[in-house]
C-alpha cells in the first residue's frame, strides 16, 4: 500500500517598517515535497535456501620480542578464507608489520621493497605458493619466510589456523 501526501503551509511575516511611515506585510507559501510511504509484507511461506558459510582462517600474530615476563605477545584475528592478503589483514587489525625502516620506506604492498617479511610458523598449507617476487626477495632466507604483501590467506575453500611471527629478523 502506498500513500502520497501533499500539504501547503502558509507563513506570515511580521510587519516591517521603512521608517518613513510605510508599512509592508508579506506572505509566502511553502509546499512540502511529496512524501511516499510504502508498506511491504513478506510472505512467510517463501523460504530462501540457506547461504553456506564461507570458511574462516584463524590467525595468530606473534610479537617480535618478548615482554618483561619473557613471553611473546600474541594477537588473534579471523578472516574469510581466500579474500585478503596477509599485509591487509595486519594493517586492518592494526598489527605492527614493518620495522622502523619499513614504516618509512615500504612500497605500499606493491612487492618491490621486501620490508614486510613475516615467518609462517604453522599453517603454511593454508597460504598460496611463493610468488616470483618472493622468490627474488627471499632467495637466501628460510622457506618459512614470506612477504605479507604477496601472501593470500586461504583459497576460499579451506579453513584452519595460521601462526605468523612478525618481524622474524628481530628474533634472537
Amino acid at each position: 500500500m502506498a500513500a502520497i501526501n501533499f500539504a501547503a503551509v502558509s507563513m506570515w511575516l511580521p510587519e516591517l517598517s521603512s521608517g518613513k511611515g510605510n508599512t509592508f506585510r508579506s506572505s509566502f507559501v511553502l509546499k512540502k515535497r511529496p512524501v511516499a510511504s510504502v508498506s511491504v509484507a513478506a510472505s512467510s511461506s517463501e523460504s530462501s535456501p540457506p547461504v553456506p558459510e564461507k570458511p574462516e582462517i584463524e590467525l595468530e600474530f606473534i610479537g617480535p620480542k618478548p615482554d618483561g615476563d619473557r613471553r611473546y605477545p600474541v594477537i588473534r584475528a579471523k578472516e574469510i578464507s581466500g579474500e585478503k592478503l596477509l599485509r591487509n589483514i595486519m594493517l586492518d587489525n592494526k598489527i605492527e608489520l614493518y620495522a622502523t625502516y619499513g614504516k618509512v620506506m615500504n612500497c605500499g604492498g606493491g612487492g618491490s621493497c621486501g620490508t614486510c617479511i613475516v615467518e609462517i610458523l604453522d599453517g603454511k598449507d593454508l597460504l598460496n605458493e611463493r610468488t616470483n617476487t618472493e622468490l627474488r626477495f627471499l632467495k637466501k632466507k628460510p622457506e618459512s619466510w614470506r612477504l605479507a604483501c604477496q601472501t593470500i590467506v586461504g583459497n576460499k575453500e579451506n579453513a584452519g589456523k595460521v601462526v605468523v611471527q612478525r618481524l622474524p629478523q628481530w628474533k634472537k
